[in-house]
């Protein structure tokens, strides 16, 4: 369970660590998985080729295990709601960054889309349609050279006055990154570092970004959605922490 001061951080900072979320075991049989598919050879550098490899979603059982641990599903209750979230069939997708002098050229700051729009173009609403969690889930243990994903703190609340005069159609994801990200310049940054199945449950408009990866040992890491039952109630009596978020970002109580 989170701590009484773990959900409060969720809602100021954006976001929550649970250390060894995921089983070594569990973590062992996914990573063998991805090295698999990867094409790559973990004792041979010589393979590592690319400076990133993505790969979609897996759903096998290592991977429904490791997106439905009892500490996780107690969390998403805690943060989203009880009932208000579906349960993961797997986990995906999955940016794999290996050691390279090369730029990967994903690493621009910006947030999640939530849903696709009725042109299929990728959109964002205040109501978090079709995103409840951002979540990050490390498969190998994170380092501050090994490319850990970088979060700016608190920039969760910079998102809804950008999308408050939206309504349920939301913003197109491309255009409100480009005001989420200056909007969120200055707040402190920091790295997702962490062990091999440590888990950050992240508010889904957190704004964050790649970096390219300077260590010795290759990164893997599951960056999935937690799929909601329905939209946020920003005028819920009980608000949950992430509905909480959002009205503070709102300067609503």
């Amino acid at each position: 369970m989170l701590t009484e001061d773990e959900v409060e951080a969720f809602v100021e900072e954006g976001f929550v660590r649970l250390p060894g979320a995921v089983p070594h075991a569990t973590v062992d049989r996914c990573r063998a998985a991805l090295w698999e598919a990867s094409g790559c050879a973990p004792d041979d550098p010589s393979t590592w080729t690319k400076p990133v490899i993505r790969l979609g979603g897996f759903a096998t059982p290592p991977f429904r295990e490791a997106a439905n641990t009892k500490a996780l599903q107690e969390a998403y209750d805690q943060l989203v709601g009880a009932g208000r979230w579906n349960a993961p069939g797997g986990l995906g997708t999955f940016p794999l960054r290996f050691p390279s002098d090369e730029e990967p050229g994903d690493d621009g700051w910006h947030l999640e889309a939530g849903f696709a729009g009725d042109g299929g173009e990728y959109r964002v609403n205040l109501r978090s349609r079709g995103r409840a969690l951002l979540m990050l889930f490390l498969f190998s243990d994170v380092g501050p050279e090994d490319a850990p994903t970088r979060v700016r703190v608190g920039s969760h609340l910079d998102v809804p006055p950008l999308l408050a005069d939206a309504g349920d159609e939301g913003r197109e994801w491309f255009a409100l990154c480009q005001d989420a990200v200056p909007a969120s310049e200055g707040r402190r940054e920091v790295a997702a570092t962490g062990a091999a199945g440590d888990v950050y449950l992240c508010h889904p408009f957190l704004v964050h970004a790649a970096q390219p990866h300077r260590g010795r040992v290759p990164r893997f890491m599951a960056q999935p959605p937690l799929d909601p039952t329905g939209l946020l109630d920003l005028g819920e009596a009980s608000p949950t922490p992430v509905e909480r978020a959002v009205r503070k970002g709102l300067g609503r109580p």
